[in-house]
């Protein structure tokens, strides 16, 4: 039987990277190219060289020299002869499209490179389309009741798409256009589509090859806005999704979310579980960063779906019963300026590290410090950064409200609301140390069996139901 050939849509990928999106791509594809999947992957042009991460681009083929051409795309300080094997059949096609959704808007008119051509109007076909095939009738959008007794928190309410940056939906446009320019001359059996800002172009594109959709849903708009969803992406989410032949959801909460507030068939949804990449043994902290206090870290986007208020409010509490600890906030996102503020509102900020983005031998530097990963996610889909925290012998705190919950059983959860509680389990691990060393190990057991290639094998399953569907 030949192998399957992949049309992949994504946004990110090394060295693009802005969070989660990247390292599951990068992981997913690596796994589904040993299992001998060709893919063709087709990502946005990275527009700074910053942006390049710890993981290198690899060429398409051991034998392929990456040409001076793809280098400069994509933002790699690589020579152009060298060659690399980690991927043996993935071929890299950039297009020019500036999908950086988590920048601001003043960020993106400094760097933004929008380039005058004719839109293909894909995001409004596609939806239009949508709408005559499903009836908005089948969709219900139940309010989330809040908990019923929430900590109060000082920080403003979101509005809808207030952390979204730039001509965002230009871009998706130009995205698709560039994807179908590709889509013509490729080979390929199915198109797989990660994100909502990639289903404009899969949807074109499965129209004009009838070739089958898999759509891989990480995160929903009402994870990343909560109720005060941007309707015209909900309204592309949606389309996304009832156009594919099979969703993909990372979790059974994504699911959920998806058969309650996106009206999608049960019978065509998959759920499955992102992975870890094992990071070998840890290395021992340098003697240049020994400290006597303890490091309570936060790492990832510090939006309004990560819950970086809760976080704070919990830091104020353990240092009534904890002096000697610091408590990290790695990342950067809309809510920065306001959780700095906000540290030195409650007369924490002597205690509160703001680092901003962290990558490559940053992002183990400060999991080799850390006593404890924090999560207090309003909302997460599922949440990698956990299993890369247990990976690097780090025990976790966890949101029940993420899909990561469901796979751990050897992490500490909360819900994200309550204050108390997070503080106790925060107190509980820095005074004893025995329960540290115990979700240490217990969770380095634990995360061996949440790989990547158990991802990939369910991923081509998946493929194979679409590929036997009339």
């Amino acid at each position: 039987m030949a192998a399957t050939r992949v049309l992949m849509l994504g946004w990110e990928f090394p060295p693009f990277i802005a969070g989660g999106l990247g390292t599951a791509c990068y992981g997913l594809t690596k796994a589904l190219d040993k299992l001998g999947t060709k893919i063709i992957f087709v990502l946005p042009r990275p527009v700074q060289a910053q942006t390049s991460s710890h993981v290198e681009i690899r060429s398409p083929d051991p034998s392929t020299p990456l040409t001076p051409d793809v280098l400069a795309a994509l933002g790699q300080p690589v020579q152009a002869d060298q060659t690399l094997a980690d991927f043996k059949t993935l071929e890299f096609r950039t297009v020019m499209a500036n999908l950086r959704p988590y920048d601001r808007p003043e960020t993106f008119l400094a760097t933004g490179t929008r380039t005058e051509i004719t839109p293909v109007g894909a995001t409004n076909a596609a939806l239009a389309s949508a709408s005559s095939n499903q009836p908005d009738s089948a969709i219900e959008k139940p309010v989330v009741a809040p908990p019923a007794n929430p900590a109060p928190v000082a920080s403003a309410p979101a509005q809808s798409g207030d952390h979204y940056g730039g001509d965002l939906f230009f871009e998706v446009d130009r995205y698709a256009a560039a994807v179908c320019a590709v889509a013509r001359t490729a080979q390929f059996d199915i198109i797989h589509a990660h994100d909502w800002m990639t289903f404009p172009a899969a949807i074109t594109v499965a129209g004009f090859t009838r070739k089958p959709l898999v759509i891989h849903v990480h995160s929903t708009e009402f994870d990343r806005s909560g109720e005060h969803v941007n309707q015209r992406i909900y309204d592309i989410e949606r389309a996304g999704m009832h156009h594919a032949r099979r969703v993909i959801c990372v979790s059974h909460l994504t699911r959920q979310i998806v058969l309650r507030r996106y009206g999608v068939s049960a019978r065509k949804i998959d759920v499955i579980y992102n992975g870890v990449e094992d990071n070998g043994p840890t290395r021992p902290i340098p003697p240049a960063i020994e400290r006597d206090e303890r490091i309570v870290l936060f790492l990832g986007r510090i939006t309004m779906q990560k819950g970086p208020e809760y976080f704070l409010a919990a830091a104020k509490k353990v240092l009534d019963f904890v002096e000697n600890v610091r408590f990290v906030m790695a990342g950067t996102g809309d809510m920065t300026k306001r959780m700095i503020e906000l540290a030195a509102e409650m007369g924490i900020g002597h205690k509160v590290v703001f680092t901003g983005f962290l990558r490559g031998e940053d992002v183990r530097r400060v999991f080799r410090m850390a006593d404890l990963y924090v999560m207090p996610s309003v909302s997460e889909p599922f949440g990698i950064t956990p299993l890369e925290a247990l990976s690097h012998d780090v025990p976790v705190l966890i949101s029940k409200q993420s899909g990561v919950a469901e796979v751990l059983t050897h992490a500490l959860k909360v819900d994200f609301w309550d204050i108390d509680e997070m503080t106790n389990k925060i107190v509980a691990v820095l005074r004893h140390p025995p329960l540290q060393k115990t979700l240490r190990d217990h969770g380095r057991i634990e995360i061996r069996r949440i790989t990547w290639d158990g991802a990939a094998e369910r991923v081509v399953q998946t493929y194979q139901k679409v590929l036997v569907a009339p």
